[in-house]
């Protein structure tokens, strides 16, 4: 079982590093060619490509991390860095999409000529190498693969757009098109920054996931007979996959520490299906008068 999981592991972050070194290299290019084009919809779009770049940079490196476990610097392990990750890559995106709007929505009005048929090259090229970098990605198990793999899947969308509007400038004489094509991809690379960074807040600021209901939490161990209270209840994220639960248990009656163990195991099989992957349980007796900070 072990030995699947580490081939399992280490395969996953093959292909994260794969994918990595492809879009690094793809962007070096599309900056280039986004000089050489004078086409602002393909610096925009290198921007995006760095900025995904990044992303698969810092989750390569964090899956190799995530091997330490548990250190006594970090007893949670390493997990939480990628949201560190995740607010720096933010920063560049929204940094370099207000320059590029900055540069962009002055040209929508003077717009200058642009290499349509170097951007069709590049296009068809985008869409070639991001579509092998999601080909590469679609069929990987963990969370980190799936993830990456969407945000690839962004790209080509986006290459594809600026295929048809370079398609467009070679038959019509549209040069405001490119600068157009600029503005929406930039905002697409602010919305979905926006998006980002609204869940790393939400699991900065420990909120309870989404996915989670803590009345219903409550509830089903609140159900098993020998329980009288659930209180001190608190559900936060690690990374906003690792969810993690505490709570305190008054019982009805004092119980031996070895049918406190099987009641432990109860609570563990009534929340088997909740996304919960690390519970700290802490029982008191009937009569103890425990005061905490709960608001």
């Amino acid at each position: 079982m072990s030995n699947t999981h580490n081939h399992s592991h280490n395969h996953s972050e093959g292909n994260i590093k794969i994918a990595f070194f492809l879009n690094l290299g793809f962007t070096i290019v599309e900056i280039i060619g986004g000089l050489y084009t004078n086409s602002l919809a393909i610096l925009s779009d290198a921007l995006h490509d760095l900025g995904d770049s990044l992303s698969l940079g810092l989750s390569w490196y964090f899956q190799r991390l995530s091997k330490k476990g548990s250190t006594k610097k970090f007893s949670y392990g390493y997990k939480r860095f990628s949201l560190l990750g995740a607010i720096i890559n933010s920063i560049v995106l929204v940094v370099g999409s207000i320059f590029i709007l900055s540069k962009a929505i002055p040209e929508l009005f003077n717009p200058e000529e642009t290499n349509a048929q170097g951007m069709l090259y590049l296009a068809i090229l985008g869409v070639v190498v991001n579509g092998a970098a999601v080909f590469k990605l679609r069929k990987g198990k963990s969370l980190n693969e799936k993830v990456v793999s969407l945000h690839l899947l962004e790209d080509v969308l986006g290459w594809v757009a600026v295929l048809i509007g370079s398609i467009v400038m070679i038959y019509f004489d549209l040069p405001f098109v490119d600068p157009l094509l600029s503005i929406l991809i930039s905002i697409f690379v602010l919305y979905n920054v926006y998006r980002n960074l609204k869940k790393s807040m939400r699991v900065i600021l420990q909120g309870t996931p989404k996915e989670v209901s803590l009345i219903d939490i409550q509830k089903k161990v609140k159900d098993i007979s020998v329980i009288s209270e659930v209180h001190d209840c608190h559900i936060w994220s690690l990374d906003g996959n690792y969810n993690i639960l505490t709570m305190h248990i008054r019982l009805k009656k004092d119980l031996r520490l070895s049918s406190i163990a099987k009641i432990k195991k109860k609570i563990h099989s009534v929340l088997n299906n909740e996304p919960i992957q690390h519970i700290t349980i802490e029982f008191e007796e009937i009569d103890e008068n425990y005061h905490t900070n709960e608001i």
